[in-house]
């Protein structure tokens, strides 16, 4: 059997002499049959004297980029529906020029946000399929004159390998969403989720077990009820709709964009970074209720924390003062530095699965990734595309592609 996805380490930089990919084309293949003269795609077989579904079995035990580089058919198979997908990286994205973003009256025809994946492969990066037009996600304001010194968040997690946009704000500082909007990578399609019961922002949001969970926050107007409660999108289940679950022990949560981290059974959070005084809470998914966070997890917890909830892997957290990259451990309640780099310092938010963690720097113009399952943690960057800045990182698998 395969083993699980893994994010594969990057390849070489593609050549600048690269053919144009077009659009809705996956990274080479449309290039490769480009260079062949328009000739019709090479039907030669997978592997000579083996049928192809037979084939695809002994070619899944290949690493990614040595099929991306071996062969046209081969490549093409690596980003068809059939073949097990690798793991890539999708973004948030907004203009790196404040000016970019058009005042609320503005007729300019500009999202504030853009979603593009990179394929760790071919090096590149792919926009997403557009959302749907009833998204509102141009409602989303990511400034206001108001508050010069903060940026606003939009807050979006992954489950259920789909990348979920859960809340943002308004021009009227209000809550702009009505409904999740999730993208679905193998299918490259977007769907609106269920209504929320009261939509929200600056609030907790994270993802457990194939489900969302939504917390605290503020509503249309500050209300206790709101700042105390608890929702659960189950993704796995067809035509759920969100339920509550066990409520806040207070309302400390409500006034911050806040991640929720799942690691060991239970989804954790603070209410603050860095290393000045904090609020920690647990909320252990299989008893439904709250606890206290341990004392060496909270004072850890110095910058943004991901893990990776798939494989039940522990908290990662990057020290936005030190540039550390720390490992917590359940049963000792301790922290272990991974690795310590520059690149780390004013760490503003991260993500991690396939043995990666992924980090978005403080202004957004670099993807930090480091190998967690090498003992000095092996370490590169990744830019953004040009004119852009990242507000978020995800790690789920790669987008398919049909074949011609």
């Amino acid at each position: 059997m395969p083993e699980a996805p893994q994010l594969p380490s990057p390849s070489p930089s593609p050549s600048s002499q690269r053919a144009k990919r077009p659009k809705n084309s996956p990274p080479e293949i449309a290039g490769d049959v480009e260079e062949e003269g328009g000739g019709g795609v090479d039907q030669q077989a997978l592997l000579p004297g083996l049928p192809d579904h037979l084939s695809q079995q002994c070619l899944s035990l290949l690493p990614p980029s040595f099929l991306f580089s071996v062969c046209r058919s081969w490549r093409r198979l690596l980003y068809s529906p059939c073949f097990p997908p690798f793991l890539s990286l999708y973004a948030l994205l907004s203009h790196s020029n404040p000016s970019s973003f058009p005042s609320p009256d503005s007729k300019l025809d500009l999202d504030p946000i853009g979603f593009n994946a990179f394929d760790p492969i071919s090096a590149t990066w792919t926009p997403l399929p557009p959302p749907p037009p009833d998204a509102l996600l141009r409602r989303l304001l990511l400034r206001h004159p108001s508050f010069i010194a903060r940026n606003f968040p939009v807050q979006s997690v992954s489950a259920g390998d789909h990348l979920v946009v859960i809340a943002g704000t308004t021009d009227h500082l209000l809550p702009a969403l009505s409904h999740p909007i999730a993208f679905h990578p193998s299918s490259g399609r977007w769907l609106l989720g269920p209504p929320f019961p009261s939509p929200r922002r600056w609030c907790v949001a994270g993802a457990a077990s194939g489900a969302v969970y939504l917390a605290s926050g503020v509503g249309s107007g500050y209300s206790t009820e709101i700042a105390r409660s608890a929702e659960r999108w189950d993704l796995r289940r067809r035509g759920a709709a969100w339920e509550a679950v066990a409520s806040l022990r207070d309302s400390k949560f409500s006034r911050e964009a806040v991640e929720a981290v799942a690691s060991n059974g239970k989804l954790c959070m603070v209410n603050l970074r860095g290393r000045g005084p904090k609020y920690g809470a647990v909320y252990d998914i299989e008893s439904d209720r709250w606890e206290e966070m341990p004392t060496g997890l909270l004072a850890g917890w110095t910058g943004p924390a991901a893990a990776d909830d798939e494989s039940g892997g522990p908290i990662f957290v990057a020290d936005e003062a030190s540039g550390e990259l720390r490992c917590y451990s359940w049963e000792a309640d301790t922290w272990r530095v991974v690795i310590k780099s520059e690149l780390l310092k004013g760490a503003a938010q991260m993500a991690c699965a396939g043995g990666k963690v992924c980090v978005a720097s403080s202004v957004g113009d670099a993807a930090i990734v480091v190998d967690v399952r090498r003992s000095l943690g092996k370490i590169w960057t990744v830019d953004p595309p040009l004119g852009m800045r990242i507000m978020a990182l995800h790690i789920l698998p790669r987008m398919s592609w049909a074949q011609s």
